[in-house]
């Protein structure tokens, strides 16, 4: 095998440049006569736009272009996956942040001075701010207030068992905090058209929404992705982009906008905020009998992918098990806080922090080991989802649990631990006896199921092509490197197949086809495969063309470590095979037909299984914890890139962490009120634990070598673990994340309940004890049931 192909660590060919500092990132774009673009926002959660005078701003001297919703020159919506948001805020404003016009002047102070000049007339309304007010509050927009409404159940829900265990799960709001804001660069093309450099997720999602608001064809609508300094799903949506390309397209100079890090917090989504009751009943020898669900999540104020997430979330809450009978009531709804949207894991964080805490506390009630409990109800290949969906694919979940629970333990914390071994780390100043007799270590493991790939009736494909000249690969393809590494493996695939060292990954465009989005870990999967074909198709048309040439079978003939081989030997140089002539292919790759629910195709492409092992030090007096190590095993179909797929697995496990132990959006009154990074605390180097990992080697059917994406099941696993192991450490029930030091050492959280029922295998209807509106995590205020709000059409 030639070192770098599949299998083999394969260096990044970007990663030298990251490290010294000299790779270009979309905030270092810059070009001659450029402008600076800003943005004036609203300053209310909901309220009528009485008047916008621009006036003003347009006679600041250096200012060149000031817009509002009246300038928007073709369609006045956009939107990821539904166009319900206006470009620029026309008669109401329906969350604090939210666009209202924009300038571009020769510098940014005067840009922001612009910006601020520009003079707007608001009438205040009430906003909805409680999700739960949603479903029966007046509409606060033309589409209504409820992105979605899923619901579905399996064999009989009302079927007991003889141990019942239920618990209200919630979760806040979630920042992707990518390290590099949001920047590019648009500049007007002499055809009337416009090239936006940026740094994004999916450059044909963003080419096709700025083409509908400037009225351009697409093609007079060109994108190149600049440098991406993270993305987490944060770079899914439309933020500036519009923006940027309606000033560059007004004033005939190239602009530049780029956010701050609070106009980011405010521009794009965040992970949504979750309310999960769960009931499951089991029998006696801890195998689940039945599973009823009531979801809620605050979508905020425009739809993003809030109605796919909740598909997510509602899908996959029962968790990789096992479960004959299930009932699954689930909203995505409007509020006037923030919106949300993509954010690494896609609404499976959530559903696992709730599924795992409940086979916690099945298994402590049976006297059951967490991981006998889980081993006992795994799915299996065949077994068939409470949706509907048939598992044809690689199901290796008792496999992952069983080599995560193998995997070493860390050593005990000494019994001399210094500050620094102690939950609190470098701010304690001393370790003294005190602090070590109040630290308390728990274990507890994570068990999550992961959809891969898009699903639900949505096109999920890629196309690349491949150019070999005189021995040295260029590959194009669309799709964007968020730091994922497909530009790594794509290098990689390509050594294998055509045997050559040199391997150039083009500057991803839109001239080529979509690759679709860098998310649902998919670009291994869906571009990873159309490189693959097209680079097979190369390989083939320079071996017919040497077996022509040479008189030879061409079945003789291969391709290995930068030579073209006859009967396995090396025979011709690969660069020497054909000298000046080309051989190119574009190839695109689809994955299969999906459908939504009912219908004859699956609901998902794909499954990706995690099991995560958490060991954490808690301080019980001062609710501090430390997490010691996380034990990872992951289905990952075939490893690709060891390097890279640790590298996923413990960024995962980081970011889970801080979901988990300490991140949280805290929203007030419409108002994100830590919008930094001195208020919105993550989790650093100083945090990271130990990650040991075991990697599940299952060939996934369809996917050439087998491969499986892998970037979303850390996130989802880490989550639960770290809070089981809390929970195992303090014996509280923490139902809520972030798990914050108050709920530890002040000891708050509502105890989930137990049922115990007869121990005689008895079945039949279960006697509810409390009125849907106590359990229902989103019965409307004051009416004790749910309902649905009006929509009309003038909010």
């Amino acid at each position: 095998m030639i070192d770098g192909a599949v299998g083999e660590r394969a260096r990044r060919p970007d990663g030298p440049g990251k490290v010294t500092g000299t790779f270009e990132y979309a905030n270092d774009l810059t070009t001659p006569g450029m402008l600076w673009g800003a943005t004036l926002r609203s300053p209310h959660p909901y309220a009528r736009i009485m008047k916008i005078d621009t006036a003003p701003a347009k006679a600041i001297p250096g200012v060149h272009s000031v817009l509002a919703s009246w300038d928007v020159p073709g369609d006045v919506m956009f939107g990821l996956a539904v166009r319900d948001e206006l470009v620029l805020a026309m008669d109401y404003v329906r969350y604090i942040g939210e666009p209202v016009a924009i300038v571009a002047a020769e510098d940014p102070v005067i840009a922001e001075r612009a910006a601020r000049a520009v003079e707007v007339v608001y009438e205040p309304l009430t906003p909805i701010l409680d999700p739960r007010d949603a479903l029966t509050a007046e509409a606060i927009h033309p589409h209504g207030n409820i992105y979605r409404h899923v619901q579905f159940s399996a064999g009989d829900p009302d079927v007991r068992g003889e141990v019942s265990v239920e618990a209200t799960y919630e979760l806040e709001r979630q920042d992707h905090v990518f390290l590099a804001p949001e920047a590019g660069l648009a500049v007007p093309t002499p055809d009337g058209g416009v090239e936006l450099s940026v740094a994004t997720q999916w450059m044909h999602s963003d080419r096709d929404q700025i083409a509908w608001a400037t009225g351009l064809p697409p093609e007079k609508v060109r994108l190149r992705l600049s440098g991406v300094g993270g993305a987490f799903g944060g770079r899914e949506d439309v933020t500036f982009q519009i923006h940027a390309c309606m000033l560059a397209l007004d004033s005939g100079r190239p602009v530049k906008m780029h956010y701050s890090r609070e106009e980011s917090f405010l521009g794009h989504r965040q992970r949504h905020a979750a309310r999960i009751w769960l009931r499951h009943q089991a029998d006696r020898a801890g195998r689940l009998v039945t599973m009823e669900a009531r979801v809620m999540m605050d979508g905020g104020a425009y739809a993003s992918t809030s109605a796919v997430v909740l598909t997510n979330t509602a899908t996959l809450v029962q968790g990789p098990y096992r479960i004959p009978n299930v009932r699954v009531d689930a909203w995505a709804v409007r509020t006037n806080n923030p919106s949300c949207g993509a954010m690494r894991g896609f609404g499976v964080p959530q559903a696992a922090f709730a599924h795992e805490a409940q086979m916690d506390l099945l298994a402590a009630e049976l006297g059951l080991d967490p991981v006998q409990i889980r081993l006992r109800n795994a799915l299996e290949r065949g077994d068939r989802l409470a949706f509907g969906q048939v598992l044809d694919g690689a199901t290796p979940v008792c496999e992952v649990i069983e080599q995560c629970a193998a995997l070493p333990m860390p050593p005990d914390l000494p019994p001399d631990a210094g500050a620094l071994d102690l939950p609190g780390g470098v701010g304690r100043a001393v370790a003294t006896p005190r602090d070590r007799g109040a630290v308390r270590r728990g274990v507890g493991y994570g068990v999550s199921i992961k959809n891969l790939a898009f699903g639900e009736g949505l096109p999920d494909e890629s196309t690349a092509s491949c150019l070999l000249r005189d021995g040295v690969a260029t590959i194009h393809c669309a799709c964007a490197e968020v730091g994922q590494g497909f530009v790594t493996v794509a290098q990689q695939i390509t050594r294998g197949i055509l045997g050559v060292h040199d391997v150039v990954v083009d500057q991803p465009d839109t001239l080529i086809a979509s690759a679709g989005s860098t998310s649902a870990s998919r670009q291994t999967m869906a571009s990873g495969s159309a490189v693959h074909l097209a680079c097979s198709t190369v390989r083939e048309r320079l071996l017919q063309h040497v077996a022509r040439k040479r008189e030879l079978a061409q079945d003789r003939l291969g391709l290995a470590d930068g030579y073209v081989t006859l009967d396995g030997e090396p025979f011709l140089r690969i660069a020497e095979a054909a000298p000046g002539l080309s051989f190119r292919a574009t190839e695109r790759f689809a994955h299969r037909k999906t459908g939504t629910f009912g219908d004859a195709e699956p609901l998902y492409v794909a499954f990706g299984y995690s099991a995560q092992r958490a060991v954490v030090d808690v301080d019980i007096d001062l609710g501090l914890v430390r997490v010691v190590q996380v034990a990872s095993a992951q289905d990952v179909g075939v490893v690709v890139n060891p390097t890279q797929l640790l590298g996923q697995v413990e960024g995962g496990i980081v970011q889970g962490m801080g979901l988990a132990l300490m991140e949280e959006v805290v929203v007030r009154d419409g108002a994100i009120v830590n919008p930094n990074l001195q208020d919105y605390v993550i989790p650093t180097i100083v945090d990271a634990p130990e990650v040991v990992a075991a990697f599940v080697e299952a060939p996934e059917p369809g996917m050439p070598v087998g491969w499986k994406g892998v970037g979303e099941p850390p996130i989802c696993s880490v989550v639960p673990a770290v809070a089981a192991a809390i929970r195992n450490a303090t014996g509280l029930p923490l139902v809520k994340a972030p798990i914050k030091p108050e709920h530890i050492a002040l000891r708050q959280g509502v105890e989930p309940r137990i049922d115990r029922r007869p121990t005689d295998g008895r079945t039949g209807p279960i006697q509810h004890r409390h009125s849907r509106a106590r359990s229902a995590p989103w019965a409307p205020r004051g009416t004790g049931r749910p309902g649905h709000a009006g929509q009309r059409s003038d909010p």
